[in-house]
């Protein structure tokens, strides 16, 4: 855990020094930056593929998780619109149209 708070402050020194010393080159750096994230995301999904792929026991179990993963988001869903409907009415107070 360490190693990755270091990283996120060495991340945030290297932010900052590029932006105090290029400040002309702002457009230039804020393209690059966009570019290199977008890259760096597709690398640690294709990396988190590769991990999940080469292990047999989460394979065997994708029908089951894919079971589970279903009824979360469905049973998430209803519940943030019936919560979000509940609110809307209390929040008009029960006033009619």
């Amino acid at each position: 855990m360490f190693i990755v708070i270091l990283f996120i402050f060495l991340g945030i020194a290297l932010g900052y020094t590029l932006r105090t010393r290029l400040a002309s080159k702002v457009g230039v750096i804020g393209a690059l930056n966009g570019r290199v994230t977008t890259w760096l995301i597709w690398l640690l999904l294709f990396m988190l593929g590769l991990e999940v792929g080469s292990n047999r026991e989460l394979i065997a179990a994708l029908p089951t998780l894919g079971v589970e993963a279903m009824v979360l988001s469905v049973s998430a869903t209803l519940g943030s619109c019936v919560l979000a409907w509940a609110l809307w009415k209390s929040m008009k107070g029960g006033e009619k149209r």
